[in-house]
């Protein structure tokens, strides 16, 4: 076992290049992130995944494949998922069925999108999904809207809970996002450094309640590129209060962390200063992260992915990051542990059949 692997790249196309395959090689490569970019039809994301399990059995597959509009895999089979939005939507809406049955149907719903969104990418070679969503919907944010099940933090929890179950139920881990939430911000952190000027416990109340009420069932964490000032200076995925101290000892979380892509505008700048990809790699895995992602810089060539893996193993040796063996453990935790269905098994299961009835 590696001591730590803690990055998560991506590759530019189809198939792996030779230069694709001596980056996942790397000792500090513990996964790939993939992109709609990365997809062509099922056979040939199948002959992707395999070849990168080639490269290294531990390697983790990941894909942001939530529903609705993030949804990187939409041809060629691959179920539409509605957005998180229309879940929260069916709990409130009763119809004939009397008080709570909107609830219960809403549940059900979730569980059967986490089987059939867990299912079918397993089916293709793909590790984990980065969902659910557990941002609260307050109107405001672009980048959330509808990828949240809703304002209530309650029913989110319990959506997102049913969605988890689903997912376990196919085999694959989860990832809840964006502690301590995004919702609140009108900024998208991909092109600004959102700032939300709330008190840690307005924050604790209502946007982050579903993560110790979910402490017990969340896989792995992403934190949001978000500055709370009222807490810390830098946005919580390069905070040590956020995450040690609040989300580990306060919260109970004892899964893996992942910080947002170090490439988005909101990790670029950190204490007013512009970072590299390493420095702010070497932050983040200082103030809690177990894995950093750096996504969409393997096209034109792909420098900076081997910037940030030449230099963070230059940091290593310099002491300013510590490998640590029990975060490469939670790394490994969130790979499958069964084998997945094929396709065409998939295809005529029960259960997933009666899942797809489920839908709305």
């Amino acid at each position: 076992m590696n001591l730590q692997a803690p990055v998560i790249i991506d590759i530019a196309g189809t198939a792996l290049t030779k230069t694709d395959r001596r980056r996942l090689k790397h000792p500090l490569t513990g996964g790939i992130i993939l992109f709609a970019r990365n997809w062509q039809d099922r056979a040939q994301l199948a002959a992707l995944c395999r070849d990168i399990k080639k490269q290294r059995k531990d390697l983790l597959i990941c894909v942001d494949h939530e529903g609705g509009r993030v949804q990187r895999f939409q041809t060629d089979g691959f179920t539409h998922l509605p957005p998180m939005r229309a879940l929260g939507e069916l709990w409130f809406n009763d119809g004939k069925g009397g008080q709570g049955s909107g609830a219960m149907r809403a549940s059900n719903a979730a569980t059967a999108c986490g089987y059939i969104l867990g299912a079918e990418l397993r089916a293709c070679g793909v590790d984990l999904s980065f969902t659910p969503v557990l941002d609260l919907d307050y109107g405001a944010s672009g980048v959330i809207g509808d990828r949240s099940f809703g304002r209530d933090a309650r029913v989110v929890s319990v959506l997102a809970k049913s969605l988890m179950h689903g997912l376990l139920l196919s085999g694959m881990a989860n990832c809840g996002k964006h502690f301590p939430g995004h919702g609140f911000v009108k900024a998208d952190s991909h092109t600004e450094i959102p700032v939300d000027p709330r008190s840690l416990k307005a924050i604790l109340a209502d946007d982050a309640a579903p993560y110790p009420w979910l402490s017990s069932a969340l896989a792995s964490v992403m934190p949001a590129h978000v500055i709370y000032p009222k807490v810390d200076a830098r946005p919580a995925g390069f905070s040590s209060k956020w995450l040690n101290d609040i989300l580990r000892s306060q919260l109970g979380f004892d899964g893996a962390i992942f910080s947002d892509d170090l490439s988005m505008a909101g990790a670029r700048v950190l204490d007013g200063k512009v970072v590299s990809y390493t420095e702010g790699a070497v932050a983040a895995l200082g103030a809690g992260c177990d894995l950093v992602l750096l996504c969409n810089q393997s096209l034109d060539a792909g420098l900076a992915v081997d910037e940030l893996l030449a230099g963070l193993a230059e940091a290593q040796v310099k002491g300013l990051w510590q490998p640590l063996e029990a975060r490469e453990v939670r790394r490994l935790a969130l790979l499958p542990r069964s084998p997945a269905l094929d396709w065409d098994a998939l295809m005529v299961q029960g259960a997933y059949m009666q899942a797809l009835s489920l839908i709305p």
